[in-house]
């Protein structure tokens, strides 16, 4: 009688203090830990973008899911993204289809000159021209998002005002926008953002062809006192996660993770259409930087140019076995739809 006595006491006494003394411990649902890999540095949109996905994910699972986020390389660099995800060293991984287009084949075709004209539109393009034609490559991940950046422009040590000014000039840029600074006489050179600030530094290149949004990110306005204003193509991302890790997860917060991929896409290009302008705003008022408008008639000169590199790809696309002028037909139907 004494026994059960005690041991009733106890029980009484390890509800009312949260305790668990009696029987095997009582352990609340495992969390979920997800790491979340990056290639820029934390300042940069992308990785603005990442932190927000980690915020509403932790919050909307009610903080059954936590979210390791790694920006500037340090668990997965530009290039190894995909590959990285894919065999595990992340989880979730931020990476830019422009660092492979001959992998990217459909993705990457947003990257031609057909008149995308702000990163929200080409967010929403990207999004609906992925999931039309799913495309193999991302046939081993679960594609989270895709975002675009605003058009690009020429940041530059020098002014460029015409094509004469443009000839020979070297100028970072990657897939698509390589294509383009090449039709039109400039010299570009392919590397990764983060290294361009050295490459500047040291002048291996003069400048460089990208959203400008970096004038700020990278305080590339400090050394590029220009910007000539070509609003031409826009460099597509993709946001995704290992198709394992994806599998591995309950019900409740794939749907979560669902529910927010189109919101997150929209998200991101309303963020860095607003984040361009106020890093235009800083570049121009705090570090003097002069913006140089092309006159219609030099614009004309220039786009005549890029007409050849859309029939290119179609060509190139179509000997791989894709549906070439559809796509190209879809996008251009895709901005017409979103920008209205």
């Amino acid at each position: 009688m004494k026994s059960r006595l005690i041991i009733s006491m106890l029980a009484i006494f390890a509800v009312t203090f949260g305790l668990a003394i009696l029987g095997p411990p009582q352990t609340l649902a495992a969390e979920i830990t997800l790491s979340y890999a990056n290639f820029p540095p934390a300042p940069t949109f992308p990785c603005v973008q990442m932190e927000r996905w980690k915020t509403e994910v932790e919050k909307r699972t009610n903080g059954k899911i936590k979210v390791n986020t790694f920006p500037g390389g340090t668990l997965l660099d530009a290039k190894g993204m995909m590959d990285g995800v894919i065999a595990g060293t992340a989880d979730i991984g931020n990476l830019s289809m422009a660092y492979q287009p001959g992998r990217f084949i459909v993705t990457n075709a947003t990257s031609l000159p057909l008149g995308i004209p702000n990163a929200k539109v080409g967010s929403m393009v990207l999004w609906d021209l992925w999931e039309k034609y799913q495309p193999e490559e991302f046939a081993g991940v679960k594609v989270l998002a895709m975002f675009t950046t605003a058009p690009t422009n020429i940041m530059s040590k020098v002014a460029v005002r015409s094509l004469d000014d443009l000839k020979g000039l070297d100028l970072r840029a990657s897939g698509g926008a390589a294509q383009i600074l090449g039709a039109w006489g400039a010299n570009p050179v392919g590397m990764p953002m983060p290294a361009t600030v050295e490459a500047l530094q040291k002048g291996v290149v003069k400048g460089l062809y990208s959203s400008l949004e970096v004038m700020k990110d990278f305080k590339f306005a400090e050394s590029c006192k220009f910007v000539t204003m070509t609003d031409t193509v826009i460099y597509p991302f993709a946001v995704v996660m290992n198709q394992a890790k994806w599998d591995g997860l309950p019900d409740d917060v794939k749907k979560v993770i669902d529910d927010l991929r189109v919101e997150q896409s929209g998200w991101t290009g309303d963020y860095m259409d607003d984040h361009v302008k106020t890093a235009m705003e800083w570049a121009v008022k705090d570090q003097g930087v002069e913006v140089i408008t092309l006159s219609p008639a030099e614009k004309a000169a220039w786009d005549a140019k890029l007409e050849p590199l859309t029939n290119k790809w179609i060509a190139d696309a179509k000997a791989k076995g894709l549906p070439a002028e559809q796509i190209v037909s879809d996008i251009k139907a895709l901005i017409q739809k979103y920008t209205k």
